[in-house]
């Protein structure tokens, strides 16, 4: 039986981010959809929820702001990356989803992020997700096929620049 996705994004997403927790706010604790934020929304999440979720965020902006504007048109919509958060994550007609529910991955237009080695090891021994993944190394898997992608925790000692610009490279792969 799938479960229903949802998280926080546009309904139309094609660019997927799955995470094992959600903002413990009592607004999002019956979330049932995939819900677009307003501008104001992270920013208020950030402030009830702490530094963790400001770290989910700015990861998140970070790396649509890296993904090479050939493949991925996210970085043309604000001049840095701070103003992308600020002004198009995870917001209506973003094409962005920060999922609490596991993966569909049935949807072909549609490129897909575990966040955290624990959490896709989970989702598979659960069989929550079906998943062919090429270990890369100890913290980068991918599934071709399912454009999946495992990486580290959108955190920033987790996910570094450096292993930001690693996973915008993979993802690059997924579109050619």
């Amino acid at each position: 039986m799938v479960e229903e996705l949802k998280g926080f994004g546009d309904c139309n997403f094609n660019f997927a981010v799955y995470i094992a927790n959600q903002p413990n706010m009592f607004e999002y604790q019956n979330l049932t959809s995939v819900n677009p934020l307003v501008t104001g929304e992270i920013n208020s999440i950030n402030q009830a929820c702490g530094n963790g979720w400001r770290k989910v965020f700015n990861v998140y902006a970070k790396l649509l702001y890296a993904l090479n504007s050939s493949y991925y048109t996210f970085s043309k919509n604000a001049q840095t990356w701070q103003q992308y958060r600020d002004h198009y994550l995870l917001q209506q007609h973003s094409k962005t989803a920060l999922l609490f529910s596991p993966p569909e991955l049935s949807r072909s237009d549609v490129v897909h992020i575990i966040c955290g080695k624990t959490y896709a090891k989970q989702l598979l021994a659960s069989e929550k997700i079906q998943a062919s993944l090429i270990w890369l190394d100890d913290e980068f898997a991918i599934d071709y096929a399912s454009k999946l992608i495992v990486c580290p925790y959108f955190d920033y000692r987790q996910l570094s620049n450096i292993k930001i610009e690693k996973l915008s490279e993979l993802l690059t792969q997924l579109k050619k």
